[in-house]
């Protein structure tokens, strides 16, 4: 089977009843909110699926998947933990349907589930640390953004009482929020939360437009040779998802 229009997880390994799984997952977990606060989604959980979903791609790359010694079963680690602080793995075995997905998924267990002692070597974390430079801001680097691209290509993720706003009053909006938020960057450097998206890590700036203190957007940056560049903006459920690939997120703006 090797479908790419599915994430790689899907290709990898049959799902059976994944959303009740989900509920199961978040059950396990330490306590944390996994759902959207400021946008509709078609299924629950729609943080925590991303998660997995993304989790699964950073370790397939980074060749972290474990198999049992009898090739019988695999597993990865979610980066999750009980409250007792005890890591979560998504667990497989062999899928005996021919000509489908070579893994079958049983569910996700605690590093003490007797399923675990199938392998020699309990799976690795993703790790995402390459240079940690990427992770904080730099307030020598100057800002370049281009807010008339980020208004035409991004109206939709505004919030809707910038509806009936021209497009050269809200890149004017948008303008002063960037100021602003560069201002709030340069006096402490953690309002920069980063993230990580297709391969590389980015920052994430508070774009407050309507208040100075509640954001509206947020505004992905990413290091370029001596500047910053504002590559485009999310909405505030978007950036939360892609954060929380990197851990978990406690005093943050985004919470």
């Amino acid at each position: 089977m090797n479908d790419h229009s599915l994430p790689p997880i899907k290709e990898f390994a049959y799902l059976p009843d994944f959303a009740d799984r989900l509920t199961e997952l978040e059950e396990l977990a330490e306590p944390e909110n996994w759902e959207y606060r400021y946008s509709d989604s078609d299924f629950p959980r729609p943080i925590l699926y991303a998660y997995i979903i993304h989790t699964f791609n950073r370790i397939e790359d980074e060749d972290k998947i474990a198999y049992a010694a009898d090739d019988g079963a695999a597993s990865f680690d979610t980066g999750l933990v009980t409250e007792q602080q005890e890591p979560i793995y998504a667990f497989f075995d062999e899928n005996k349907i021919p000509d489908r997905q070579p893994w079958y998924f049983q569910g996700f267990v605690r590093k003490g589930d007797v399923r675990m002692t199938r392998f020699a070597q309990l799976p690795e974390m993703a790790n995402y640390l390459e240079d940690p430079e990427d992770f904080v801001f730099d307030p020598e680097c100057e800002l370049r953004k281009n807010t008339e691209h980020l208004v035409a290509e991004n109206r939709e993720r505004f919030p809707r009482e910038f509806d009936g706003i021209g497009d050269h009053q809200l890149q004017m909006l948008l303008s002063g929020a960037f100021d602003n938020a560069l201002l709030r960057a340069r006096r402490n450097f953690r309002i920069a939360v980063p993230q990580y998206h297709r391969g590389r890590v980015q920052l994430l700036l508070p774009i407050c437009m309507r208040s100075p203190s509640e954001p509206d957007l947020a505004a992905v940056i990413e290091k370029m040779d001596g500047y910053y560049r504002v590559a485009t903006c999310l909405n505030l459920d978007q950036a939360l998802s892609n954060a929380r690939l990197l851990g978990r997120l406690n005093d943050q703006w985004l919470r």
